[in-house]
């Protein structure tokens, strides 16, 4: 018989979309064939459930029912890949089916759904992890190797900036994402990224926000607008126009599959519909006292982000640039200066895979046994929480024009606070 190490874990996939038949599909077969078998895919929309198959490679049972799948399966982990807005539902549900989850960020999107959430992994005893992908990127692992080796001292404040590019940035606002209720917002959707690095690093808990937001280029602020870029009046005078047909992957997994549900990829970045920012900044304090500047903007000429700590030592820097009108180079540089003494430039090389090398490091850390966690990168529940229960006290801040604390909310069992 086979030991531990060497048995392939039951995986099962609910969303087929670009994530879930690319990075948690094929990419994570590519990459952990020995320790994973895929045992069935499930999404709403069948259509997209056999092209999911089809760009996945493999012969596996198809389902549109969650819950029939969960009872005829019975896989070991689920990997959780649908729209934000229901990711409580497929998690808590395979939770008491007695299966570990891995979920993509956010974990969800509300402080009431987070509870949920981190009741039934408690009760079930089963396992979460959030997909917190840039942890295992070489130059994030670098920063943190640096805070912990104390060279800038006690960390006092961060400079954190995101810059989405108009094509990228854009395509949050092409799809379920622009809306609320769905994504909970780029403060919940994109900045989950951004807060659990933030907390990750500081090795704290946010505790109060004071959030602004608006909604500057996209939506209402649009010139014109139409239902979607294919069949647009407008398509010659657009700069967000998206030629789906240069996109042979999107049409294979969402225009095909339109006839089974109305969802189209390519909706209008301008539909008065939207109702999202896309302009955001925060003030954030830390349990630690840290003070945070963030802002996130999602029309910028230029992919990439600027942060800064800064410590009673010394300060480290980074201007990380992932694409741009100019070349991009091929490493990241990492400025370390001292308050009192020499600064010196750490350089950290890209590495092949996602997000620089940290796709496949997540992959191995989450399926291959036996891999180490020496700096905690590994997210759990907790983790997804706390980043997403930030962005909900930042929403909130917006709309209620005052500081929110995390507390307020009300998303942690008393027992996690």
């Amino acid at each position: 018989m086979a030991g531990e190490a060497e048995r392939k874990r039951r995986v099962a996939v609910v969303g087929t979309g670009h994530r879930g038949t690319g990075m948690w599909g094929a990419e994570l077969l590519a990459e952990c064939g020995p320790w994973v078998e895929m045992v069935a895919l499930c999404d709403s929309n069948p259509l997209r459930l056999e092209r999911g198959r089809e760009l996945i490679g493999v012969d596996v049972p198809l389902f549109t029912d969650f819950t029939g799948m969960l009872r005829e399966i019975r896989p070991e982990t689920v990997i959780v890949c649908s729209r934000d807005s229901v990711h409580d539902d497929h998690i808590v549900e395979a939770l008491e089916a007695g299966c570990h989850v891995v979920t993509e960020k956010p974990m969800t999107t509300t402080a009431a759904k987070t509870r949920r959430i981190l009741e039934a992994e408690a009760r079930t005893g089963r396992r979460l992890d959030v997909t917190f992908n840039y942890r295992f990127a070489p130059t994030s692992r670098t920063i943190k190797e640096l805070l912990l080796s104390g060279v800038i001292g006690e960390v006092t404040s961060v400079d954190f900036h995101w810059y989405l590019d108009t094509s990228h940035g854009a395509d949050y606002f092409r799809r379920w994402h622009a809306l609320m209720a769905y994504s909970g917002s780029l403060f919940v959707h994109k900045a989950t990224h951004h807060f659990d690095l933030l907390n990750w690093y500081l090795d704290s808990d946010p505790a109060e926000v004071f959030a602004r937001g608006a909604l500057r280029n996209y939506g209402k602020a649009g010139p014109f607008r139409g239902p979607r870029c294919r069949g647009c009046p407008h398509a010659g005078e657009c700069d967000f126009y998206l030629d789906l047909d240069k996109a042979p992957r999107l049409v294979r997994l969402y225009e095909e599959p339109s006839k089974c549900d109305g969802y189209f990829r390519d909706q209008c970045v301008f539909r008065e519909e939207i109702d999202i920012p896309d302009t955001m900044s925060a003030n954030i304090l830390y349990a630690n006292g840290v003070q945070v500047s963030y802002s996130l903007n999602s029309y910028m000429p230029i992919e990439g982000h600027h942060l800064a700590f800064n410590g009673k030592k010394g300060r480290i820097e980074i201007r990380q640039y992932e694409k741009q009108p100019w070349d991009v180079p091929d490493h990241d540089e990492i400025l370390v200066a001292r308050n009192f003494g020499e600064a010196e430039r750490v350089i950290v090389p890209h590495q092949p895979g996602g997000h620089f090398g940290g796709d496949p490091l997540l992959h191995r850390m989450l399926f291959k046994p036996g891999t180490a966690d020496p700096l905690n990168q590994r997210a759990g529940a907790r983790a997804g929480a706390m980043s997403v229960l930030c962005g909900v006290a930042a929403v909130e801040s917006m709309k209620q024009g005052r500081p929110v604390t995390v507390a307020e909310l009300g998303g942690l069992p008393d027992a996690a606070g």
